[in-house]
């Protein structure tokens, strides 16, 4: 009678777990919510400041290799900046922003 039982419990268990999780999407939804697109003003916002913070940087560094490489880190970000911006205006022009 008690291993009828525990194997009930478990098995309420694994309905429970296989109802819990999560289903992936396979593409993303057709509209951004107000959340989304503050996280992206967000991710703008961050990469355009790195991006001015490591050329400024560069400007005041007189060793070549450590210039290169801030360089190199500031363009970067302005590839991401360009990418999220592209992607940003891409979805606003084909979709809607849902509140």
């Amino acid at each position: 009678m008690q291993n009828q039982e525990m194997n009930q419990q478990m098995q309420n268990q694994q309905n429970m777990m296989q109802q819990n999780q999560q289903q992936y999407m396979q593409q993303p939804p057709h509209v951004i919510t107000m959340k989304d697109f503050n996280y992206i003003n967000d991710m703008l916002a961050w990469n355009l400041l790195v991006m001015k913070k490591a050329h400024f940087a560069a400007t005041q560094c007189q060793d070549q290799q450590i210039k290169t490489q801030l360089d190199a880190c500031g363009q970067m970000h302005q590839r991401h900046y360009m990418k999220l911006l592209y992607h940003f205006e891409e979805k606003q022009m084909n979709n809607s922003i849902m509140q």
